[in-house]
């Protein structure tokens, strides 16, 4: 009985030295984590809470909040009969982008894996897209859709074709942009692939080879489930920026032809900064209406796609 006394008491006091110790840390913890959490205040936190407090005001002819409207502004961008315009580019952008950039990096990921001689350098070229930046990119595809000099009109021109005004016809200026952005994506989409193949183990291709499996049935049956995870992660990445999408509209289209390439985000951008305007409280209340957009798309990605997701 003695004996399991003092065990009881030399386990308390171990437990108590632990918790001690642990009390002791916890400034120290805080100190570390002050610099990320100023950053998070200042640059997430804040603006979002002042989004949406300038969401339910009104704003003067320089921007700053007057009178508390409630639901006002919501009402005003919803009845607006563009609206429903800038939601269907928003959403139609996001499919011309978020699905050509994945199934192209997969193809370009999956080649890239072949042992011939000089594959390194096509590695290479295939992740330079991930080094330029957004308006490099917009300015170069700029050139690129010229109507004039640009190198797709001359393309078409070598076989009979007539010029295309690719940016300033509405039926084909969302599309235009969507290719850039494709580009732009293309990079980090190949290399996170390419991670993600150099992972999955030799060993379950051996297995498959001996089991009389060929190269299109192992890349089935083996090599896309165990890229899910990587698939998976990509999917809300592109869907994310897409629907984020500002640079390459801005630069290429400015919103035009016609509102045509006119999405959520740039929508925001014309209400709150372009052409002399400065009606914060619309502009926040579409912003607040794309934070929704965005959160709702990545919950149904992950309450629905994820379940479909290969975890080994």
């Amino acid at each position: 009985m003695e004996a399991a006394s003092s065990e009881r008491r030399a386990g308390t006091r171990t437990a108590g030295r632990r918790l001690a110790a642990g009390r002791r840390v916890e400034p120290a913890a805080f100190l570390f984590l002050a610099p990320s959490l100023v950053l998070f205040v200042v640059f997430i936190f804040w603006p979002l809470l002042r989004t949406v407090y300038l969401s339910f005001h009104g704003s003067d002819i320089v921007g700053r909040p007057t009178i508390f409207v409630g639901l006002d502004q919501y009402q005003l961008m919803l009845s607006s009969p563009t609206v429903r315009d800038v939601l269907a580019n928003t959403f139609l952008f996001s499919l011309m982008t978020v699905v050509p950039s994945l199934v192209l990096a997969v193809v370009i990921a999956l080649l890239l894996q072949q042992r011939i001689a000089g594959i390194g350098v096509f590695r290479t070229l295939m992740a330079t897209p991930f080094a330029f930046s957004v308006a490099t990119a917009s300015v170069v595809f700029a050139i690129f859709f010229n109507p004039g000099v640009g190198v797709f009109n001359s393309f078409l021109q070598l076989f009979g074709q007539h010029p295309v005004g690719w940016l300033t016809d509405p039926s084909r200026a969302l599309a235009s942009v969507a290719v850039t952005t494709v580009w732009l994506q293309l990079g980090y989409c190949v290399l996170v692939l390419s991670a993600g193949l150099g992972a999955i183990p030799e060993e379950l291709y051996e297995a498959a080879r001996l089991d009389g499996a060929r190269a299109l049935a192992m890349t089935r049956h083996v090599t896309l489930p165990l890229l899910t995870p990587t698939l998976f992660f990509l999917l809300v990445v592109t869907t994310i920026t897409s629907l984020q999408s500002f640079g390459q509209i801005h630069i290429l289209t400015r919103g035009g032809p016609a509102g045509a390439t006119t999405t959520l985000v740039y929508s925001v951008y014309v209400n709150a900064f372009a052409f002399g305007n400065s009606n914060f409280g619309l502009a926040s209340a579409q912003a607040m209406v794309l934070f929704v957009v965005v959160l709702a798309v990545t919950t149904v990605q992950f309450g629905v796609l994820e379940r479909r997701v290969f975890y080994r």
